[in-house]
């Protein structure tokens, strides 16, 4: 007779089953897997990493306003998950090349983004809202779970070249189920490909509890195919740090992939044509509003004596500034000419795409003179 085996469902008390270094009220806990990746993070990184954090916040709440004033079309906010994506994008090389989906907006921040690139994509300006190259971050992925199958691809590459890089793909809870992410790591384990996987697991696929959808944690699925995983507290940024630090590692040295649960939680909407009062309790939403990222991480460095009142206002100052700039980039971007959408598809002219692009001129100029 097979054992009894209780399922975990994934709520604010599962939390006990990550990973962590800072407890949620803020307190330092020793954690003999994690520590020795991040003992040299010293109080200057960590109000650097507390800095990331607060612009991310103010970038992402600058975004849903200017959407709700009708200038993107569309914005995936990312408030709760800042720890997650600051504290494991802080973590790469700069070689390293990202493949994330629509809601990594404090990846992109950590690469380097400018004020227009987290805007461009989300007005309609471009079908990246960065430069990749510049960036090593692939364009946002809209189709949920495709871009695992790119990191694998270019990891895949990355091994055959022998190349001092890995590749790293972000994904939600919900793209787990999805056949693109499973076969991606069937085919990361196969070629042993430096790659990691970053599971976001921020509670709700759209609509849909983790719970139902996953009924032991998700991280136990990886070693399934052969891949070693973590599961950290995703709102713990050291604890993050330290989970990446560990993939990164274990990836660049030959090992293959590595793949990291981060359990943190989505604040706000899926995006912004979604209402997630529809769905999900309050009370819900209030517990984990006790466990806010940004709050831990301040009530740890007050705690230490490296934070002041006055770093505080100067951090807010900084980040007001950064969404001021954000602002008017949106604002002040002119829409490029049609036939543009034909530059930057090959590296070289193509016979193919000349001839579209003639066809498509043709086609408007027959809506020259009109008004």
């Amino acid at each position: 007779m097979s054992p009894q085996i209780t399922p975990i469902v994934d709520t604010a008390q599962d939390l006990e089953l990550a990973e962590r270094i800072l407890t949620p009220d803020g307190a330092r806990i020793p954690n003999p897997q994690l520590d020795r990746f991040v003992a040299d993070v010293d109080p200057a990184q960590l109000r650097a990493l507390h800095r990331d954090m607060v612009v991310l916040r103010r970038i992402d709440t600058e975004g849903v306003a200017l959407q709700r004033q009708g200038q993107l079309g569309l914005w995936a906010p990312c408030q709760g998950q800042e720890a997650t994506q600051i504290g494991t994008a802080r973590a790469l090389a700069p070689q390293d090349f990202v493949f994330p989906s629509y809601r990594e907006t404090g990846v992109i921040y950590a690469r380097g983004a400018q004020p227009g690139d987290y805007v461009r994509m989300w007005r309609g300006e471009e079908g990246a809202g960065h430069d990749p190259a510049a960036l090593r971050v692939a364009p946002l992925q809209i189709i949920i779970g495709a871009q695992s199958l790119h990191a694998v691809g270019y990891a895949v590459g990355i091994r055959h070249e022998g190349a001092d890089e890995v590749a790293v793909t972000y994904f939600g809870d919900g793209a787990t189920s999805q056949g693109d992410v499973n076969e991606a790591m069937i085919f990361a384990a196969s070629y042993q490909a430096p790659v990691v996987f970053v599971c976001q697991n921020n509670h709700w696929a759209i609509s849909e509890p983790v719970a139902l959808q996953s009924q032991f944690p998700i991280a136990g699925r990886a070693p399934g195919f052969g891949i070693p995983s973590l599961r950290v507290d995703g709102n713990d940024v050291l604890a993050c740090m330290a989970a990446m630090r560990w993939a990164l590692d274990h990836a660049r040295s030959g090992k293959g992939p590595a793949y990291i649960e981060a359990v943190t939680y989505r604040m706000g909407p899926h995006t912004t044509a979604d209402d997630p009062t529809k769905y999900r309790p309050a009370e819900e939403l209030d517990a984990w509003r006790d466990r806010d990222p940004i709050a831990r991480l301040e009530t740890y460095l007050r705690g230490i004596g490296e934070l002041d009142d006055e770093h505080l206002a100067q951090t807010q100052a900084e980040a007001d500034a950064v969404a001021k700039e954000m602002r008017a980039a949106c604002l002040g971007m002119v829409t490029r000419p049609p036939l543009a959408v034909f530059d930057g598809v090959y590296a070289e002219p193509h016979a193919g795409l000349e001839r579209q692009r003639d066809e498509y001129a043709a086609y408007l100029a027959t809506f020259e003179g009109e008004v």
